[in-house]
């Protein structure tokens, strides 16, 4: 049985571009690390929120 390349799972795109860390200073890559906690912070937020909505969602239904 041969394989098909659509078969195959696709590779994920990168969603973060990777930065050349040996061209950034030391305060350069601490400012990086706080903007990515931001960005972790903000899809943390962000999926506490699609959570509460699907609970809330499972206990509408489930009600009937």
């Amino acid at each position: 049985m041969t394989i098909d390349e659509d078969d195959l799972p696709r590779p994920r795109p990168a969603r973060l571009a990777k930065l050349p860390l040996d061209l950034l200073g030391v305060a350069e890559l601490q400012e990086y690390i706080e903007e990515l906690r931001a960005e972790i912070a903000r899809v943390e937020a962000d999926i506490a929120r699609k959570t509460s909505h699907r609970s809330a969602a499972d206990a509408f239904f489930r009600k009937g």
